[in-house]
């Protein structure tokens, strides 16, 4: 800084300047600490490992190199020895290495920025942040390490009590991944290895369907009731203040493209009864009608004996509303949001099967083609067919939530907006550990997750290698 170059440098210059540097001023602030513990590391009489094999033999500065934020640096400590056993190094599990040579702070940003945007991306956001390299098949490998603790994080994780007052609400959707061949369910994978291919370097429309596996996504939140009357729900700007709906508080979102549905569906269940061990709130599950997933609800829930309302989603029920208006009503008529608004009431007071009714009858009465019926015949079914679950008096009177927001935003964020991105074609291991690491920024919960993880990381790599731990002896 005092030189003449640095004289002729712009601000911008210095910066960057600096920061080079700096890298390199930390690197070797790193490097001499380690040096210094090498040399005030006390050799330990014996250390036996969890083979039971005792080594009374030590060897000092064995080396090994761990790549940091700052650059590589190099790791002097004494090994203990015995011949046929493999040595081992306490000072190892003193500073928490890891497996790999990669530090930990370099796994943590490779995971962050993994989770935010593409492999390749990251590789470069890695470049610009720290003075490693690494290559973007090793940026997955650390996204993969990084995300192992996952389902022990939350089994272990202080869990949110609702209040007394306070409703438990689940649900569950799924989003398609597109997949590389060998990350397909087998049936998925006969059917792309079967269709014929337009173009030979990319999928054209409609051919992407045999080339996904679905990735499954939980939640459990809780909500304070609001009662709201159907007059509430449709009112329009300039009808008054609106009511506010019920709103979600300690939500927790889980994802999986490796697990099925009801796999994902019993850990909503499991983490919902953390929450509520005694079933002493009532329980909602919001669900887009998907069959499957209401009898895998209903299933897990009969198992465990837990009553649980099953609600369908309001906002699904009006957009069959609208795509059954426009078989009555030119596009952009506004007697068709009239007709909308008088439907939709009745639904909300409970008489969608009168509804359906009504709308056949008036697609017969009209006498519509197959063709400009057919979205008026889809509503009226859908209508009959969910009709079980379109008890909206109750779940309005009870001040219950009655649209599928919350998981529908959570398949937005940690599904679409990452593994959807253009050209992405996803690994099994790879595409796991992202919506983990998605899921976790999700939950507000990635600091607390990674002390988690570093402590299991303690125990997985150093923990399990010997019969007693010489941690602080060899500190």
């Amino acid at each position: 800084m005092e030189s003449a170059e640095s004289a002729n440098l712009s601000a911008a210059e210095l910066e960057a300047r600096l920061k080079t540097d700096g890298f390199e001023l930390l690197r070797q602030l790193f490097q001499d600490h380690l040096d210094l513990r090498a040399e005030r590391e006390q050799r330990l009489y014996a250390v036996t490992g969890s083979d039971g094999v005792t080594r009374n033999n030590a060897e000092a500065d064995h080396c090994r190199s761990l790549v940091t934020l700052f650059g590589k640096v190099r790791v002097r400590r004494i090994a203990y020895r015995k011949k046929g056993a493999v040595n081992l190094h306490p000072t190892d599990g003193v500073l928490n290495l890891p497996n790999e040579s990669y530090s930990h702070g370099l796994r943590q940003l490779a995971a962050t920025e993994a989770a935010r945007g593409s492999f390749h991306e990251a590789t470069a956001a890695i470049a610009r942040h720290s003075a490693a390299k690494v290559a973007k098949r090793q940026v997955e490998a650390l996204a993969e390490a990084a995300a192992v603790d996952f389902e022990a994080f939350f089994s272990a994780a202080e869990t949110p009590m609702p209040s007394p007052q306070e409703v438990i609400v689940i649900s569950a959707d799924a989003k398609g991944v597109v997949m590389r061949p060998e990350g397909l369910r087998p049936k998925t994978a006969l059917l792309a290895e079967t269709s014929e291919k337009k173009l030979k370097g990319r999928l054209s429309r409609g051919e992407k369907a045999n080339r996904k596996r679905m990735a499954e996504v939980g939640a459990v939140y809780c909500v304070t009731p609001v009662v709201r009357s159907a007059t509430d729900v449709m009112a329009h700007v300039g009808d008054g203040e609106p009511k506010e709906a019920p709103r979600a508080t300690h939500k927790w979102v889980t994802a999986s493209v490796a697990n099925d549905a009801a796999t994902v569906i019993a850990a909503v269940f499991d983490e919902a009864e953390r929450r509520d061990p005694d079933h002493l709130h009532d329980w909602v599950a919001l669900v887009d009608g998907n069959r499957h997933q209401i009898i895998r609800i209903e299933a897990e829930a009969a198992n465990r004996r837990i009553p649980v309302t099953i609600v369908c989603d309001w906002v699904h029920v009006l957009e069959k509303l609208w795509a059954a208006a426009w078989s009555f009503y030119k596009e952009g008529d506004p007697d068709a949001e009239d007709w909308v608004d008088e439907k939709a009431t009745e639904v909300l007071l409970g008489r969608a099967s009168i509804v359906a009714a009504a709308i056949r009858r008036k697609a017969t009465t009209l006498e519509l083609s197959a063709t400009r019926r057919k979205n008026a015949d889809i509503c009226a079914d859908y209508l009959l067919a969910k009709a079980d679950y379109l008890d909206y008096p109750s779940a309005l009177s009870k001040g219950w939530p009655i649209g599928t927001g919350v998981i529908e935003g959570s398949c937005r964020y940690v599904v679409k907006d990452r593994m959807d991105i253009t050209g992405a074609r996803w690994g099994l291991k790879g595409a796991e550990a992202v919506l983990r690491l998605r899921a976790l920024r999700a939950n507000g919960c990635w600091d607390e997750y990674w002390a988690f993880h570093l402590a299991q990381e303690h125990k997985r790599v150093h923990g399990s290698r010997f019969s007693k731990r010489p941690w602080s002896a060899a500190a």
